[in-house]
């Protein structure tokens, strides 16, 4: 999994802190804001960086990517499309089957607690299979 990182001798926390660093502006602190809401709502995540620097958390599975743009922290959630969201917090990557993302841009805000229920969500998932548990008999 972490080939890349283990060549260049580093963590896959590490290259995201660096990164973090090297942004050196709002992206910058959101990507940390979100990195620590993550991290609050599932201790036990791995961080990678795959695919030319992009953050990646995982549990059983990828939970997330974090990916900066001028104008946009974009959080995509592998199996978004099968996580209920009712605090509309995904507004990005809509039409597809599989992903959904949460765009934000300069100054915007995230509902922390709702965050939070959205990553333990995607971990459960991840947890059971990647499948909606089965109703029990």
């Amino acid at each position: 999994m972490a080939q890349k990182q283990e060549a260049a001798g580093k963590a896959g926390s590490e290259l995201i802190s660096e990164k973090i660093a090297e942004l050196g502006d709002w992206r910058g602190k959101t990507l940390a804001k979100m990195r620590a809401l993550i991290k609050a709502a599932d201790p036990d995540v791995l961080e990678e960086v795959k695919w030319a620097g992009t953050p990646v958390w995982s549990h059983d599975g990828i939970i997330c990517t974090g990916e900066t743009y001028k104008a946009v922290v974009k959080l995509t959630f592998a199996k978004g499309a099968a996580l209920k969201d009712p605090a509309k917090l995904f507004n990005s990557s809509l039409d597809g089957n599989t992903r959904r993302a949460i765009d934000i841009p300069e100054g915007g805000k995230i509902d922390s607690n709702a965050f939070k229920a959205l990553i333990r969500a995607a971990v459960a998932l991840n947890t059971s299979g990647g499948k909606k548990p089965a109703k029990r008999r």
